[in-house]
């Protein structure tokens, strides 16, 4: 469904303006204020109508059409930067948004790669650190600007931090249209003031604009006054374009919990039908050893089943080095893969993508997610 935009009237600008591709996608952004919130009695404030939260329209009759409809009226200072294309492929809670519809919005942004200069998704923030990891591996090497936001209130709301995430993210999309010219090659978020790489990001906060941080890779750009933008840590893409819309969805994240023994809390994962493991350790890469305890016997039978696990820390920051340790060399030994940290959600999507795409490695970076 098509919603163009492009007979408004625009601002008279100097320069000719870059064509963007907006896809809504669901979320708290295009929300009805009226329908979601209601005043709790306190100093004015509002609060989410218990169990309206997610609760959209099918897309044939989308509540928050209105809102989208008007979006240059809401937010003029959009006309400046970009003639905008609407397009809503599903609108969703982000809880409900997983591998179909990570690979549905690839497959659009691939049809249209040559139609415009720039992309902008507009998404719930539950799960957007999800589908910004999936759509860097997916598109790898797809050289335009993929930027995702959305908000912690609807647009509609008088405090809504939507207006400043939608004019902040079209700010980044087209940035190569302006002085200094940024050229911006890859998937990122944009949220509360700064721009992160998608699969470095992660929702640290439930409730405050700023939800979003890139614990172990710098912000791409900090939004204040002026953009401040930090060129060296901007993704260089390097080969060709290839796109590829499979992934095999049979992985689990494993979390290791001392005086848990994983022979009783996970069984036999291959008469599960798991085909890949995130393991998630302590540390630099440390677990349990002793064979009591059961996670070296364990991994070993899950390994040797030919079940894929990628060794990870239950640490939000700092390297992995599991060979320091007599259980992570051993867990190495037996065919565990300890690449460079992965955000969990880039290392799920990525060893679901070197599931389906054996050639791919799992420990060589493809979109800068390592």
């Amino acid at each position: 469904m098509l919603l163009s935009l492009l007979a408004v009237p625009l601002l008279m600008v100097s320069r000719p303006l870059p064509r963007v591709l907006c896809l809504h996608t669901g979320g708290t952004l295009g929300m009805d204020a009226e329908q979601s919130y209601e005043p709790d009695g306190v100093d004015g404030h509002v609060h989410l109508k218990p169990g309206t939260g997610g609760s959209f329209s099918p897309a044939g009759a989308l509540r928050p059409g209105a809102m989208l409809n008007n979006l240059l009226s809401a937010v003029p200072e959009l006309r400046a930067y970009a003639n905008l294309r609407l397009e809503i492929p599903f609108n969703l809670d982000s809880c409900r948004v997983g591998p179909p519809e990570w690979v549905k919005l690839a497959k659009i942004l691939h049809r249209n790669r040559d139609h415009y200069d720039a992309f902008l998704i507009v998404h719930g923030t539950d799960t957007m650190a999800y589908t910004a990891s999936a759509l860097s591996l997916l598109l790898a090497g797809f050289k335009k600007p993929i930027v995702m936001t959305g908000s912690q209130l609807p647009l509609s709301m008088p405090r809504s931090d939507a207006r400043q995430n939608l004019i902040d993210s079209v700010t980044c999309a087209t940035s190569f249209f302006a002085p200094p010219h940024t050229q911006l090659q890859e998937v990122a978020i944009c949220f509360g003031g700064r721009l992160m790489r998608g699969n470095r990001a992660q929702k640290v906060h439930s409730s405050t604009y700023r939800a979003f941080d890139s614990i172990n890779y710098p912000p791409l750009a900090t939004l204040g006054v002026d953009v401040d933008w930090n060129m060296s840590y901007l993704l260089k893409v390097k080969g060709v374009y290839r796109p590829r819309f499979n992934l095999d969805t049979r992985v689990i994240r494993v979390p290791i919990i001392p005086g848990c023994d994983p022979r009783t809390a996970y069984g036999d994962l291959k008469a599960r039908n798991v085909r890949g493991v995130v393991l998630e350790s302590f540390g630099v890469g440390n677990m349990p050893d002793l064979p009591r305890l059961g996670w070296l016997p364990w991994l070993k039978k899950t390994v040797k089943q030919g079940i894929k696990v990628y060794l990870s820390s239950q640490c939000a920051s700092g390297p992995l080095h599991p060979e320091l340790y007599k259980s992570g060399k051993a867990a190495m030994d037996m065919g565990v893969e300890a690449g460079p940290q992965m955000t969990p959600e880039a290392a799920v999507i990525k060893l679901m993508l070197c599931l389906a795409y054996p050639d791919i490695p799992l420990g060589v970076p493809i979109a800068g997610e390592l």
